[in-house]
């Protein structure tokens, strides 16, 4: 949680949801926003990073070494006074933990849509091939997602616009911007 002195320093902004949730939608709005208010920041995104670490799988293990090393660079560019827009699907709580240890100005945003609204979405066609046995360990069907406990803010992408969700986590940096 940010204090008096939250103002102008780093944060990271962390989107977790199932795949098809809206997490890259509304990290892509967000940062919009920061551009036409003029705020610098940085965006991660777990399909673009997982470019840059292709050997990462997606067993267990596996995802939480890819969240360890992305939380890990998320917090450095945090401490150096930039704000990180990070959007994975991140679907253990105990892998969320520690990227939130890692970060003082750490800001969980669960983008909520049920499993079967993602399942209908499917613009990537991933649930159709995990459903189908083409995709093992696919979160939501064969691998748990560990909804958040208590995360900063909770968007509902099913019955909010992506610009509601957007003016919802606006609302809440006001403290860090």
């Amino acid at each position: 949680m940010a204090d008096n002195n939250a103002k102008n320093q780093g944060f990271v902004l962390w989107l977790t949801g199932l795949s098809g949730s809206g997490k890259t939608t509304i990290a892509e709005a967000l940062c919009k926003r920061f551009e036409e208010n003029g705020i610098g920041y940085e965006r991660l995104d777990g399909d673009v990073l997982r470019g840059v670490f292709p050997n990462t799988g997606f067993s267990k293990d596996a995802r939480d070494e890819h969240i360890r090393r992305v939380g890990f660079m998320a917090s450095r560019l945090a401490h150096h006074g930039v704000p990180v827009v990070a959007s994975f699907i991140s679907p253990y709580r105990a892998a969320r933990q520690f990227v939130r240890d890692l970060c003082p100005n750490f800001i969980e945003v669960y983008v909520n849509a049920s499993l079967d609204e993602c399942k209908n979405r499917d613009v990537k066609g991933l649930y159709r091939k995990a459903l189908a046995g083409e995709i093992k360990e696919f979160t939501g069907i064969d691998d748990p997602y560990e909804e958040p406990e208590n995360p900063e803010i909770v968007v509902d992408t099913v019955n909010q616009t992506v610009d509601e969700s957007v003016n919802q986590i606006m609302d809440y940096l006001k403290k860090y911007l």
